[in-house]
């Protein structure tokens, strides 16, 4: 009679459990039992484990196996356990001494010649076994360098079995060809991710490409001045307006704008890219804000999350601590679209599956583009729209209230004119000065709600803002009057409100001002206040 144990982690979302894999045999007919609430990818490591281990040179055990993940309670997925699973077993045949095994972490899949592949969630996974007190981690060789960003855990990258085994027992470590690293998800396949170039559907990537510049954007002052916002406070936004007047642009420029991320920001977005299985070779963190743009076909699941067994996160995952652009908005069905509402809110999405609850961090910046009427020209009617009113009227309210009192910025992007398009000198400022005006916004922002849970300005509760965070007295009057006549809801001046500070950061002030209050103002209904749409005017 022989026993061991080691261990692994269970993922549920982005949370992993340690579980430990205990590998018990006793004299009987030959057989190999996994219990322990195992999926059907993690059942069939019976044949995979068999396999490595005869291939990898070692000696099957001819008696009653059985293998056990504990706690039984909690579901396990994927292919991950084999690593574990197939030391536990030598373990248990005392080919390695069960000591040894107790208090390492083993997280891999295994190929049937022995190779030792990576999975998904390496990065969660270590963070997981960190916090349970574990400090030694055995992983794929590629994925040590993602397991290294824990602090404090020492990180083992093998290549095969055989290299594990042998240096489990103190042997001389073979010599392994290295092979190529696992490839995401198929089913992901369309999503481009940073370093990678392809993408089709839905893509996501770390940052804006470096070619892409503010000052590339011709004119469009208000949707420009409406970015720089947008990025200092947090703030949702809407675009609006003709086909090729910039909106595509200004959002792809966005991410650039945002200041990097902090360590602990990193790790939360790279913990997410880990369990999609989108994060690329030789980028084992991601520092810079992520941009998702899912095509306007997307499902539910795909942009909230979810899918067959374990849900797996979605669209507005992948843009946590970034940019969700969702292009052609009314395009969307409705349900998609307003599926957005909790986690805009909450900045988490809960998904419930007969598998368990799951919770994926959503804190994300919304960023909606919606041409004027289905043919996208309503702002020259006159000469060039065909759209009946009717299907003007239809296609306006596919976008519904309850989503855009959400949006705390409303614009609306004009044609861009030949005159400016061909104007010498007519470019903007370029992304580096906007983001440097953004950054000292961030760091005023910073200083104000130190000592609180909130960031930024767009995470600060109504309550607080009408208590300890007040504007100059009179500032909010002319919003006031907007809410007794109906042009605001009560969510609505807590916006215009939290958008009012963001622009006293931007500009310098203490308090937000009657002009801070005016542009905020101008920013969420569209209606013009009389105040100049640059904040370097405002400054």
């Amino acid at each position: 009679m022989g026993f061991a144990r080691t261990c692994s982690v269970a993922l549920v979302g982005v949370e992993g459990v340690v579980v430990e894999v205990q590998a018990d045999l006793e004299p009987g007919v030959a057989a190999f039992t996994l219990v322990g609430l195992p999926d059907k990818s993690l059942t069939e490591s019976r044949d995979r484990v068999r396999a490595a281990v005869v291939n990898s040179g070692g000696e099957w055990p001819q008696k009653k196996l059985t293998v056990g993940l504990s706690p039984a309670s909690v579901p396990k997925a994927g292919s991950g356990f084999d690593l574990a699973v197939a030391c536990a077993v030598l373990g248990a045949a005392e080919r390695i001494d069960p000591r040894v095994l107790a208090d390492i972490v083993m997280i891999g899949e295994l190929g049937l010649d022995g190779r030792v592949r990576p999975v998904r969630g390496i990065l969660p996974a270590v963070l997981a076994a960190a916090d349970a007190g574990y400090d030694q981690v055995v992983v794929p060789e590629c994925a040590a360098a993602e397991a290294s960003l824990v602090p404090g855990v020492s990180v083992l990258g093998v290549r095969s079995l055989r290299q594990l085994v042998a240096i489990l027992t103190d042997e001389p470590v073979p010599e392994e060809e290295r092979h190529e690293q696992g490839r995401p998800d198929p089913l992901l396949a369309g999503l481009r991710v940073p370093g990678t170039g392809a993408a089709t559907g839905m893509h996501s990537t770390g940052a804006a490409q470096h070619d892409h510049d503010l000052a590339d954007v011709v004119g469009q002052p208000a949707a420009r001045t409406a970015v720089e916002v947008a990025a200092a406070g947090g703030h949702h936004l809407f675009l609006e307006g003709p086909p090729g007047a910039g909106k595509t642009m200004l959002a792809e420029r966005l991410p650039a704008v945002l200041p990097r991320l902090s360590r602990e920001e990193s790790l939360e977005v790279t913990a997410v890219h880990s369990v999609a299985g989108l994060l690329p070779p030789g980028k084992p963190l991601i520092d810079i804000a992520p941009y998702c743009a899912p095509h306007h076909s997307a499902t539910m699941q795909s942009l909230v999350g979810g899918g067959p067994g374990v849900a797996r996160p979605g669209a507005v995952s992948l843009a946590h601590r970034g940019v969700l652009f969702l292009d052609e908005a009314p395009e969307f069905h409705g349900q998609v679209l307003d599926a957005l509402r909790q986690p805009l809110e909450a900045g988490h999405v809960v998904i419930a599956r007969s598998a368990g609850v799951v919770r994926f961090p959503a804190r994300f910046l919304m960023v909606l583009a919606a041409n004027p009427c289905p043919c996208g020209r309503f702002s020259q009617r006159d000469a060039l729209c065909d759209c009946a009113p009717s299907a003007i009227r239809r296609y306006q309210t596919r976008l519904s209230g309850p989503l855009l009192d959400r949006v705390d910025l409303r614009v609306e992007v004009d044609p861009v004119s030949r005159a400016q398009l061909t104007a010498p000198g007519a470019r903007g400022e370029s992304t580096a000065t906007v983001a440097d005006r953004v950054r000292q916004a961030r760091q005023r922002t910073a200083a104000r709600l130190a000592g609180t849970p909130w960031r930024t300005n767009s995470e600060v509760p109504g309550r607080e803002l009408r208590s300890r965070f007040r504007a100059v007295p009179g500032a909010m009057d002319q919003a006031e009057r907007n809410l007794e006549r109906g042009v605001l809801t009560a969510r609505g001046i807590d916006r215009v409100l939290r958008v009012a500070w963001t622009v006293a950061d931007l500009v310098g002030h203490d308090r937000p001002d009657t002009t801070d209050v005016a542009l905020a103002l101008q920013l969420r209904t569209g209606v013009p206040r009389g105040v100049p749409m640059a904040i370097g005017a405002l400054a």
